[in-house]
């Protein structure tokens, strides 16, 4: 049609003509329900009643936003680095201004605004490389293998992009576990890879069964390549530490099926059941032997986002890849560089957590205090929610052995559930959408993790403060039986 005589042509990017494969992306944790939580807060804040007076956002794993305070020594050094005049201050400890003066030194002009080079500044890759040695009980760590990110996020993306080609039957197949945290699900529909799940075993607490692998694994070959396997350990959004037992299995399986294994590991210091213990896949990798560690090819990340520091807004993170063939890492290398560099407050907020302050420094105390209060807090959130829903009918709850997350089992009436599909949604979403509208509570529903056919779930994180924890826990118990009762 025309305006004015002119000719009216429609815009040049629409949703028929741009990338199909964005349009395949779906992400569950920031998904509608999340949309319309923050619409009813726009709607408390113009006064609108409601039957509550805050909407509660337990759908991600966000601590400061959900109350938890910084720890001291990060955010000293952060500010030092930030602002430098501040190292004549002296309030400030001096093991945080020496940390300041030591990031500083290894920043273009001495300063956290200039670019850094694009693995990720040389010091921080060293002291990331001595800490994952350290941890791993001296198995060596190079340097040159460390990769510094945007958070894990950029880095598990940016591994899926090196891994993934072909076409038809034979496009890279990923195995990613289900329930998984919808990064996964979401980097290989923009990608174009093929989705191979896994099942993780509800009924014995979410554990990874060898045998579950090779029947997805079996099944895919019919109409692709599989080449990957992602592990989540600790689980999100199940919350299940894998046993040692366990990690060699899938090791084991990853070198027989000739597999590139990505081990997502960033909630390694967030481990709470008695009897569990966080073991990385590389240090098993090494302990099994030269016949598995000198071939099988890893990437694992870890993250500063979770564990005691919470830290997500600064989006550091790093990977550490293994037995990479060298030309490829040359590609990796310049792959990076097309993005310039990481964050660089990102970075030295990383350096801190991989080297935290030493038992004869000014604010080794003080941290030392601050890091066990938010985890032994954690640990009693994680047993306070998996208590309360396992005493409400119709709710089943696996203990949260660690992570932040609890993904408890619903049992839905048959009216819900046909309720539901009338109004054209998935059952869980149905459910999790009315909890919002009546308890001012969010959570993602099971349906955007993955779940077994005619299971249902949702998933919530166990960060909010302890007392608000024991509300939003109320709320949903009172809820539950109301919903349970209206469809019987």
């Amino acid at each position: 049609y025309s305006l004015n005589g002119v000719p009216c042509r429609g815009k040049v990017l629409t949703v028929d003509n741009m990338n199909p494969n964005v349009k395949r992306v779906e992400y569950a944790v920031r998904g509608p329900i999340v949309q319309r939580a923050v619409q009813i807060e726009k709607e408390l804040r113009e006064g609108v009643k409601k039957p509550f007076t805050e909407v509660i956002k337990a759908n991600i794993g966000d601590a400061h936003a959900m109350g938890q305070k910084p720890i001291t020594f990060l955010r000293q050094v952060l500010a030092l680095c930030s602002y430098p005049e501040l190292l004549e201050d002296n309030k400030f400890p001096e093991d945080a201004k020496k940390r300041a003066q030591r990031i500083l030194g290894a920043c273009g002009g001495h300063s956290i605004g200039a670019y850094s080079a694009s693995q990720g500044i040389e010091c921080v890759r060293q002291d990331v490389a001595r800490y994952i040695e350290k941890r791993d009980g001296g198995i060596p760590s190079n340097p040159d293998n460390i990769y510094l990110s945007t958070g894990a996020s950029d880095a598990i993306v940016t591994m899926l992009k090196l891994l993934v080609c072909g076409e038809g039957r034979d496009r890279t197949g990923v195995m990613i576990s289900i329930p998984q945290y919808p990064l996964y699900s979401a980097a290989l529909a923009d990608l174009g890879a093929v989705q191979i799940s896994y099942y993780l075993d509800e009924e014995k607490c979410w554990s990874l069964d060898v045998a579950e692998l090779r029947r997805a694994l079996n099944a895919a070959r019919q109409h692709c390549n599989p080449r990957v396997l992602c592990i989540i350990n600790p689980g999100n959004p199940t919350g299940q530490v894998q046993s040692r037992q366990c990690i060699e299995d899938v090791i084991r399986f990853a070198k027989e099926e000739h597999l590139f294994l990505m081990a997502d590991e960033v909630y390694q210091d967030n481990v709470y059941a008695e009897g569990c213990k966080f073991h990385s896949f590389k240090k098993v990798l090494f302990e099994m032997g030269p016949e598995y560690s000198s071939t099988v090819e890893m990437a694992s990340f870890h993250s500063t986002s979770k564990c005691y520091m919470g830290e997500c807004g600064f989006r550091g993170g790093y990977m550490e890849v293994i037995n990479m063939d060298p030309e490829v890492k040359t590609q990796l290398t310049k792959l990076v560089s097309v993005r310039l560099c990481p964050p660089v407050p990102g970075q030295a907020l990383l350096d801190l957590v991989v080297n935290p302050p030493q038992p004869d420094e000014p604010s080794y105390i003080t941290f030392m205090k601050e890091r066990t209060a938010v985890l032994s807090a954690l640990a009693e959130k994680a047993r306070l929610t998996e208590q309360t829903f396992n005493a409400v009918p119709g709710i089943t709850c696996n203990p949260v052995q660690g992570a932040m997350y609890t993904f408890p089992r619903i049992t839905l009436p048959e009216k819900a559930i046909d309720k539901a599909k009338e109004e054209g949604k998935v059952p869980d979403m149905y459910y999790c959408m009315r909890l919002l509208e009546e308890e001012g509570i969010c959570l993602v529903p099971g349906s955007g993790f993955g779940q077994r056919e005619g299971t249902f779930h949702f998933r919530m994180t166990i960060l909010p403060p302890t007392e608000k924890l024991k509300v939003v826990l109320q709320k949903i118990r009172d809820f539950h039986v109301r919903f349970t009762q209206e469809f019987s």
